[in-house]
């Protein structure tokens, strides 16, 4: 008979357990389906390993023997197999600023649970990193112009609001309306940015728009006073800039954030970060 993994663990855990009903709740599986797999690592050794009764479960002396050397064999297993897993990485690319406590909560969930490890790669672009294969999986917000064939998962909306220079006459309002936007310079980071103007109808955009290539370009010309920038609410939390002043603004559409990832690149390590992104 060849004896399978899951015969070594169905025994071991019946025998830590002393109980057919408790190890198959442990293993997820019916107790049924626990005692064919126990008599079916019998039938093939042609030994009888447990002493049943409606009242308990017992080893014999040729199980308790036969239970030593599987829990050895197990052990040595899981070792191999946490040796490889934290060589195992699955890199995840994002423009700026990942969200919190979600990037942090995933992330543990993950490693924890895989033991594979996460590579944060900082890209202006996530998206042609994604093309490029030089990200497993990429986190981004607002539209998606996806890879074909990318699978996209939507993780929630983050609402948005306006940022200005100290200098800028913004900065003295108690607030700037969606639709007032359109009167004002827009600063619009043009590979990573989540507004521009093709948020609003062709009626209702911004006269001026002042284009550039990065958030850190973004950042130092909204800074600068060459115009206002529409951004998620994370960035006023996480982003220190003395000469910045974020705005409240009304009425705004909030703003997607989403995974992306090729359907044929690491199957399983993407699915269990799935898992981890989205519990339950």
């Amino acid at each position: 008979m060849d004896v399978e993994l899951r015969h070594l663990r169905a025994f071991t855990c019946v025998a830590r357990h002393r109980s057919f009903s408790r190890a198959a709740e442990e293993l997820l599986i019916t107790q049924p389906a626990l005692s064919r797999t126990i008599a079916q690592l019998e039938g093939g050794l042609c030994v009888r390993l447990l002493d049943r009764s409606s009242r308990h479960v017992a080893l014999t002396d040729t199980g308790a023997e036969f239970l030593v050397h599987a829990e050895r064999v197990l052990a040595t297993l899981d070792q191999a197999l946490a040796a490889v897993r934290h060589r195992v990485t699955l890199r995840l690319g994002f423009s700026w600023l990942l969200p919190a406590p979600w990037a942090q909560r995933t992330v543990s969930h993950f490693e924890e649970a895989t033991g594979a490890s996460v590579e944060l790669t900082r890209t202006d672009d996530p998206l042609q990193a994604l093309r490029r294969r030089t990200v497993d999986i990429a986190l981004v917000r607002g539209d998606i112009d996806a890879p074909r064939g990318a699978r996209i998962v939507h993780l929630y909306d983050e609402p948005r609001i306006a940022v200005c220079s100290e200098r800028c006459d913004l900065a003295r309002l108690g607030h700037l309306d969606w639709t007032d936007v359109q009167y004002w310079p827009l600063v619009v980071n043009t590979v990573s940015g989540t507004t521009g103007p093709w948020s609003w109808p062709v009626d209702q955009r911004p006269a001026q728009i002042i284009d550039t290539a990065n958030y850190d370009e973004w950042l130092e010309t909204v800074a600068a006073n060459r115009g206002i920038g529409i951004v998620p609410e994370a960035a006023r939390d996480r982003t220190q800039h003395p000469a910045l002043r974020f705005v409240p603004l009304t009425n705004a559409p909030s703003s997607p954030v989403s995974l992306v990832y090729a359907p044929d690149a690491q199957r399983t390590l993407i699915r269990r970060f799935l898992e981890a992104a989205i519990p339950g």
